[in-house]
């Protein structure tokens, strides 16, 4: 099949998620992106961007596709409304990374309902709609009736389940982790790898950090992750009351680099208060680190804790006190334990990596063609 996909923020999950999956794929691509900004602007005008470009490759004739796929940050039917007739009939897939009726905000009032409409009609134009998580899917559904709720009248409180009756879980990937070093002698290495956003709860780390200084625990830790015009404050903070222990301090653009740093981390730490799906702790527990992550949102379902209860020792109630707690304890524990321990859960972990998640991916567009 020859697949005709859309990316209208190409960076960050975005990105190396159809990166992956174009490496290991039998399929081949035309991949249409925008770059990574400013993206409401992108949902807003990449319809309008995507729709002129396939237009002229239509008439250059020089296209012939069996497919379509998008993220959802195309406004997807009003690009099938904006495309040629022979592009538009294709059969179509939209996949969810996350979207706006859940997306957190710090103030309700900031919400722009248009973008989460925008994603119920993308879901309903497409054939059908793919989640990076159950947990993401069933949250979206269920924002929908409250959403609807909200409009003075017109509800139709049915798309709900004609959404749900074209949706389906298929989960991201990551790259094969290469053969596990030797653990290298030294204090606990921590590592929080996450946007540097309000989301992702970072004052829970550095209070729990503090916290470990104040009792004199021997630990360094390794802040990462993608920054934008906005930080929040507690990262000044914290960089200046932390850096004695401080290993690595901000965004690691190097691949090797970034892989280097989740080889040599004893601990990986999330403090989401929103996660759709959790990839940098699948990345960071297949590189032998220990996932530490609140017993919440999509990591339940991701570290399967309900299938294998054991998995219950890497989760933690999402407070800065307990994250201390557990930083403490394992911070006495014998690190070849801990990489020894978390091993069965990496076996299991590899179920998201590309070399088995891109023919289900592959399988499953192939079945949309079909159906169609």
């Amino acid at each position: 099949m020859r697949i005709l996909a859309f990316e209208s923020y190409y960076g960050g999950s975005h990105k190396s998620f159809l990166d992956g999956w174009i490496r290991h794929s039998v399929h081949d691509w035309d991949l249409r992106t925008l770059p990574a900004r400013k993206w409401k602007w992108r949902m807003r005008h990449s319809a309008l961007t995507f729709a002129r470009a396939v237009e002229e490759s239509v008439e250059e004739a020089a296209a012939e596709w069996d497919a379509v796929f998008a993220s959802d940050m195309l406004n997807f039917a009003e690009w099938k409304a904006l495309a040629p007739r022979a592009v538009r009939e294709l059969p179509a897939v939209v996949y969810f990374h996350e979207n706006q009726l859940t997306y957190p905000v710090r103030f309700e009032k900031e919400r722009d309902y248009q973008f989460g409409m925008t994603n119920i009609t993308s879901a309903l134009a497409a054939d059908e709609a793919w989640f990076n998580s159950a947990f993401h899917r069933d949250e979206f559904l269920a924002a929908i009736p409250p959403f609807l709720k909200k409009m003075p009248d017109h509800r139709q409180f049915d798309l709900v389940e004609r959404i749900r009756g074209r949706s389906r879980v298929l989960s991201p990937a990551v790259e094969e982790t290469a053969e596990l070093p030797p653990r290298a002698p030294g204090p606990l290495r921590v590592v929080w790898a996450a946007r540097w956003e309000f989301d992702k709860a970072p004052e829970v780390l550095f209070d729990a950090a503090r916290r470990l200084l104040e009792r004199g625990v021997d630990f360094q830790l390794s802040v990462l992750g993608e920054q934008f015009e906005e930080t929040p404050s507690a990262f000044a903070a914290a960089h200046r009351d932390l850096e004695p222990v401080l290993a690595h301090w901000g965004f690691v653009e190097d691949a090797g680099v970034y892989a280097q740093v989740l080889a040599e981390a004893d601990v990986f730490v999330s403090t989401a208060i929103h996660e759709f799906f959790g990839l940098a702790a699948v990345e960071a527990a297949s590189a032998g680190a220990w996932p530490l992550v609140p017993r919440r949102l999509a990591y339940p379902e991701v570290l399967e804790v309900e299938a294998y209860p054991q998995h219950a020792r890497f989760f933690y109630d999402g407070s800065a006190g307990e994250l201390a707690i557990a930083l403490e304890r394992l911070a006495a524990t014998d690190r070849a334990v801990l990489r020894g321990e978390v091993t069965p859960l990496a076996e299991r972990l590899r179920r998201f990596h590309w070399p088995r998640a891109a023919p289900r991916l592959d399988r499953a567009l192939e079945a949309v063609r079909v159906s169609k």
